[in-house]
């Protein structure tokens, strides 16, 4: 049975719900989506330049359990009766996903309002997920994926929310409080989108679901900023202990109609770097010259920024010709499209592998929750792969040929 999107009515307001009924595992899945309780968002609520921490840190006070029962005590209770109950926040969204066997639904729906009744708002557990935070940051800091990764983010974004990176010192301004206020801004009604679905019928979830959801307010909503990539090509040099080149680079990207794109998009980006094996990038970086183990490119396409990322890592006395040689593929990518037998093998595996894609309730949910997001109907990639099928490679090309944009590379190398 295919997801379908329904509706529950929560003192007053139409909550959207995704839902698909299964009965191949006697299991029930959930996800909370708060769409506005992500960086963004919290920016926008707060005013405060380390609003990314209070979402990070607030997401992960989530995973530490109720006031009444601690940690430790909520983690074993949930273990004892198999229940997975986690929190992830980004950019855009805070997401809290509850997963049971159908026979304990009951049991992990219970635990699901007691958190959110009574997080563990308390010192311990604040000072717990800070020195978790700071760990993180301090284990980055070896990490020279992480270290160029971050600095393009800031050299991309630069001006915009979208290039704070936590800090310690952010970390270190949050309080119980700006934890309270967001969870009191952005744990509400208001832009919540619920996937959910297993062997149980929507009608029953609805039952079960309504009394936790009646406990929510109304709250307000705050429209997800568009970060606006720098306008100016940079490139930023990061001197660390190493005996590699990591090598990151990114540049706008520029989608209009995602209905009409998306889908050529995903060919072109194949093609350029997605794709692996027989990308354009990793066959003259790698097969060709033998300069870096691995080289990609993505296009990346949210409503809070549309750019594309790729990456590659080489010797440090090869990086300069690397560098080079990206920016040459990239060049003659958009002068020149794409060969017929390029197309014909991107739809090979873009229709061959998406069987893979649909195996489980949670990758159906989640792809028809994509959908939905960009306005879509949810079995919008059934019409994404026809139109796969049918692309023709005068119009590929032509629409690669549209987006010189990409060709404006900013980036951001870690080397000795």
């Amino acid at each position: 049975m295919a997801a379908t999107l329904e509706k529950i009515n929560i003192n007053g307001v139409e909550v959207p719900v995704i839902y698909e009924e299964s009965k191949l595992v006697p299991a029930f899945n959930l996800k909370l989506i708060f769409t506005n309780g992500g960086e963004l968002g919290t920016f926008m609520s707060s005013k405060k330049d380390y609003a990314s921490s209070i979402t990070d840190l607030g997401s992960a006070i989530l995973e530490e359990g109720t006031k009444q029962l601690g940690s430790v005590k909520f983690a074993q209770e949930l273990e004892e009766r198999s229940i997975t109950l986690s929190s992830d926040s980004g950019r855009e969204s805070l997401s809290i996903s509850l997963s049971a066997l159908k026979e304990d639904m009951g049991d992990a729906l219970g635990y699901l309002d007691a958190l959110l009744r009574s997080p563990n708002l308390t010192p311990k557990a604040l000072n717990k997920v800070k020195e978790d935070a700071i760990a993180n940051i301090l284990q980055k800091e070896a990490d020279f994926d992480e270290i160029a990764n971050d600095e393009l983010t800031k050299i991309l974004f630069k001006g915009t929310p979208c290039a704070y990176i936590p800090t310690q010192k952010s970390i270190q301004k949050v309080t119980l409080k700006d934890i309270e206020e967001y969870y009191k801004r952005h744990i509400v009604l208001s832009g919540l989108v619920i996937l959910a679905g297993g062997d149980v019928s929507f009608k029953e979830f609805e039952k079960r679901i309504q009394p936790i959801l009646s406990n929510f307010k109304k709250g307000n909503t705050y429209p997800i900023q568009k970060c606006t990539l720098a306008q100016t090509k940079e490139n930023i040099i990061t001197k660390k202990p190493t005996e590699q080149a990591y090598v990151y680079f990114g540049s706008p990207l520029t989608i209009q109609d995602y209905a009409k794109e998306a889908y050529k998009m995903r060919v072109a980006a194949f093609v350029l770097g997605a794709g692996g094996f027989g990308s354009r990038l990793l066959e003259e970086v790698r097969v060709k010259r033998g300069l870096a183990y691995s080289a990609y490119w993505h296009a990346y396409n949210t409503k809070s920024a549309t750019y594309g990322l790729g990456y590659l890592q080489t010797k440090l006395d090869n990086k300069d010709e690397a560098i080079q040689v990206v920016k040459e593929v990239i060049s003659d990518f958009i002068q020149k499209g794409i060969t017929q037998e390029e197309l014909d093998a991107a739809k090979k595996f873009l229709l061959g592998s998406e069987p893979l894609r649909n195996e489980t309730l949670s990758q159906r949910l989640s792809k028809a929750y994509n959908a939905y997001y960009f306005g879509q109907p949810l079995d919008f990639g059934i019409q994404e792969l026809a139109n796969i099928e049918r692309l023709q490679l005068e119009d590929i090309n032509a629409y690669i040929k549209q987006h010189r944009e990409i060709l404006d590379l900013s980036f951001s190398i870690v080397e000795k």
